[in-house]
């Protein structure tokens, strides 16, 4: 039996509506974080391509509406009801067409306000104070406060929250886990691909070796590699790939010492990859042998297999499970799928670009359906598809970018990009070292997508009073 919780408007519970300022600042980059509706993302803040803009505008945005721990951002044109909660610690700025939501206490528990407006009533209340526009449906500021949530006692408010703040705070430990992981294949990425740091350690170790050794000359210690012996030159060679070992795992020499033998014998074959030169090229220095190559050289495209659906025809393919994406994002869910494998999804039109000029890239496993919005690759001729993933975001893409008003980048222009081939041994070496940080990444994203469906078969059920937490742990299971 559910309880029977009075109904008030967000006014009557002691929350207070914050307009935003309705302009834009200009953006930098590099500054503070300045937080748009893309941003808003599944209830919570996103800074994935957040606009920079300078401390000035910043403090300036955040006189009129600075945001504090426990507000809703709420959105009112574009994805008008959409909201996000602020968490400690983050400072932003925030731009036009949002508003802040800030409940006093008195009769709505501040944390709680997160979770009332991702129930079934706040979209309710969202269509019915909709205002229907020709290119865009939004919210009036004066109708927000207007919209009626059910309210519990304060207790109960409390104990919600915190059944449902467990929730979330394994979803925000499996997110910083991923970014973690995300940002080591970058590390290892730049470090390889794009600052050479290998061969750079290999050239400085044979320089400073023949300074002490000026009879030993470098023709003849690159000759010593991957040989034997115990003359000056192969010591020079040694000098070379300890520097190499030292510069791929980030250790010292005393540190290379406690790893196994395996373990060294897979760093030295590891380093024994890399050249000992740089050459110029087109695009500047780059290691020796390596080969200049374009986007399209590395990498399969699959865009003949996309198909669009109209709203209506993505309502016809409903229930279901399989995500539908777009440009940037998951824009529906429905129950047939086009591919089943991991892609590379990059925006093609539209929300092609960055502030910083990078691509919006998605990566993407299992049955999925993607419209004619974003390219769906995968790498090729011994480029992984997470090796052109790490690659894209890294590239400033603009200059191969079409379109005043609609921007577009086509296949003919993403496929010019340049890219340095490395070569299918060492492309291969690093994509066995990634391998397994990418598994745990979609392993902890799927786990997080099962805690997702936990959450949304318990939210409108705790919401509604239909389910009571003092009820105990195994009824919850049991809601389930």
């Amino acid at each position: 039996m559910s309880a029977n919780w009075p109904k008030v408007t967000l006014e009557e519970a002691g929350v207070t509506l914050i307009d935003c300022d309705h302009k834009t600042p200009k953006a930098k980059e590099k500054g503070f974080p300045y937080v748009g509706i893309p941003q808003l993302k599944n209830g919570h803040i996103t800074l994935d391509g957040a606009r920079l803009i300078s401390e000035e505008d910043f403090y300036h945005w955040r006189r009129k509406a600075k945001p504090m721990p426990n507000d809703v951002i709420l959105s009112r044109r574009c994805n008008p009801g959409e909201t996000a909660y602020v968490p400690e610690g983050l400072e932003i700025a925030l731009g036009q067409n949002l508003v802040l939501l800030r409940s006093d206490g008195s009769k709505l528990y501040p944390p709680f306000l997160r979770w009332v407006v991702q129930g079934s009533d706040w979209w309710n209340e969202v269509r019915k104070f909709i205002n229907v526009g020709a290119v865009f449906d939004s919210l009036k500021c004066s109708d927000i406060p207007k919209f009626e949530i059910r309210l519990p006692p304060l207790q109960e408010q409390k104990t919600i929250s915190k059944v449902l703040g467990e929730l979330d705070q394994k979803f925000e430990l499996n997110r910083q886990t991923n970014q973690t992981l995300e940002q080591i294949a970058q590390a290892i990425f730049k470090s390889w691909f794009v600052d050479f740091d290998p061969v750079r350690a290999k050239i400085a170790a044979r320089e400073a070796f023949i300074q002490q050794h000026p009879e030993v000359t470098e023709e003849a210690i690159s000759d010593a590699a991957g040989t034997e012996g115990d003359t000056l030159d192969h010591a020079g060679s040694k000098a070379c790939e300890l520097a190499a070992m030292c510069a791929i795992s980030s250790k010292t020499e005393e540190q290379l010492n406690e790893l196994s033998a395996d373990a060294l014998r897979q760093l030295r074959a590891t380093a024994a990859l890399f050249p000992d030169a740089l050459v110029e090229s087109e695009l500047g220095k780059v290691p020796e042998g390596w080969e200049l190559k374009t986007f399209g050289d590395v990498s399969r495209c699959f865009d003949s297999k996309r198909v669009p659906l109209s709203k209506k025809q993505r309502e016809a393919k409903k229930p279901g499970d399989i995500p539908y994406y777009g440009a940037t994002s998951i824009m529906d869910y429905i129950d047939e799928w086009l591919f089943d494998d991991i892609y590379l999804l990059l925006g093609e039109d539209g929300s092609v670009l960055k502030d910083d000029g990078t691509p919006f890239i998605q990566y993407i496993w299992g049955k999925t359906w993607v419209n004619n919005h974003a390219h769906v690759l995968q790498g090729d001729n011994g480029v992984a598809t997470e090796q052109l993933m790490l690659f894209m975001q890294q590239t400033n893409i603009a200059p191969y970018v079409t379109g005043a008003v609609q921007l577009k980048l086509n296949q003919r222009n993403m496929n010019s990009v340049p890219f340095i081939s490395a070569g299918k041994e060492l492309n291969e070496t690093f994509y066995e070292l990634i391998k397994p940080l990418y598994e745990k990444i979609r392993n902890t994203t799927e786990e997080t997508q099962s805690l997702e469906v936990c959450r949304d078969t318990l939210l409108p059920k705790l919401l509604s009073g239909e389910l009571l937490v003092e009820t105990g742990e195994a009824d919850l299971e049991q809601a389930v």
